[in-house]
């Protein structure tokens, strides 16, 4: 009941006591009936209203997000008015948001649509909707109902390369490659004479026939490349006045690399050291290399939902991966920046027979002797300050 509501019936009491007649009784009686009348209509229609929310839940950055809802009053009494709002995350809508009133017949039904902006990474929920009513009079507060959240996933952005230079030393693939260690004897690219110590089973039958001389099928070079990224968003490991950006930047570099390797059929897996809200315990669940643009949009998702996380080392969730990584797997870490301590880890992850590589993002990540360092214990080092420095370290590495 409202506040002006209990002072009018104050007000009627004390006028009948004055007056000891009939008719401000009446009124009396006529305002707590009006008030039990809307308090029940009100009450019994809001319990009636449904809702529904239609949407795309899943987006690239740059993409609208359009939103049907639908309000349906499902009882025989007319709704005067209904106020609906909606909550909307802000990295989506900005400083705009869903608000609308409307009236409903019995068994009627509204129509809403807006549209939201996919312009950030991450996890978001829409909602929760707010509706409220009360009676035609405003004798009592309105009533509120409120339905549930639901969760969109922005996907992180991807740049597209064309080749990247990843090391592999698994044969018997499907990407060529310069060294002619690992031959694929599906990929014949061509003949030439037989040459004493040559195997019976590259000989050109047909081919040797037709010419008179024996004739050896050559075959393209070829690997296969079974990566798996580890990406660091240990806030420990970025420098504080670039922290956002550079997290951001790992984000994208983990998000591009595995689309371009599970482009070329390949096996990508992701471990991420950060939060996960959707797990029981916040973290994030390993992802092991697998193929197939399933298994991509799997990744994308982990990646969308990652968020920092506080007092989690990067070295040994590095050493507890390690042990379960197939010979000749290359090791991708992306992290802010690097010491002594963590190319140690590198390296012996190299001796057994892993192929690393560690990219530092972030305009602070730049440090010449970590890359030196690096060199001497034959693991790659990219340091990658801005999204543009992706393209620019595409072109220059060479195509497998």
């Amino acid at each position: 009941m409202s506040g002006s509501t209990v002072l009018l019936l104050v007000v009627l009491l004390l006028i009948a006591a004055w007056m000891r007649g009939d008719f401000a009784l009446t009124l009396i009686y006529l305002v707590v009936g009006a008030l039990a009348a809307g308090f029940w209509w009100s009450r019994g229609t809001l319990s009636q209203v449904k809702t529904r929310r239609r949407f795309n839940t899943h987006a690239f950055p740059g993409e609208k997000i359009h939103v049907d809802l639908t309000v349906h009053n499902e009882s025989w009494l007319p709704i005067p008015w209904l106020e609906l709002r909606e909550t909307l995350p802000v990295a989506l809508a900005g400083p705009h948001s869903f608000r609308s009133v409307v009236h409903l017949p019995p068994g009627g039904h509204a129509r809403f649509e807006y549209s939201m902006d996919a312009m950030k990474r991450g996890y978001y929920p829409v909602g929760p909707l707010f509706v409220s009513t009360g009676d035609i009079l405003g004798l009592s507060d309105p009533l509120q109902a409120e339905s549930g959240a639901e969760h969109v996933v922005v996907y992180p952005r991807i740049v597209p390369f064309t080749s990247v230079n990843v090391p592999s030393r698994s044969p018997q693939g499907t990407l060529r490659h310069a060294a002619p260690l690992f031959e694929d004897p599906t990929r014949a690219f061509g003949k030439r004479g037989y040459i004493s110590g040559d195997s019976l089973r590259r000989i050109d039958w047909k081919a040797s026939a037709s010419t008179g001389r024996l004739q050896v099928k050559l075959f393209e070079p070829s690997i296969a490349l079974e990566t798996s990224i580890i990406l660091n968003l240990n806030t420990d490991d970025y420098y504080y006045r670039s922290r956002i950006d550079s997290t951001e930047l790992a984000i994208v570099i983990a998000a591009s690399i595995s689309n371009w390797i599970i482009e070329k059929d390949q096996m990508a897996g992701v471990t991420v050291n950060g939060r996960d809200p959707l797990t029981g315990d916040g973290r994030s669940q390993p992802l092991p290399p697998r193929k197939g643009k399933g298994h991509l949009i799997r990744l994308l998702e982990t990646l969308a939902r990652a968020e920092v996380v506080e007092n989690s080392p990067l070295i040994p969730l590095i050493q507890k991966q390690r042990y379960h990584l197939a010979w000749g797997t290359t090791l991708i870490v992306i992290t802010g920046r690097a010491n002594d301590d963590l190319l140690s880890e590198l390296y012996q992850a190299r001796r057994e027979g892993g192929n690393v590589v560690l990219i530092l993002a972030g305009r602070d990540s730049s440090d010449e002797t970590i890359r030196a360092r690096g060199e001497s214990l034959g693991i790659p080092v990219y340091f990658i300050a801005t999204e543009r420095d992706l393209g620019i370290w595409m072109q220059e590495t060479k195509r497998i």
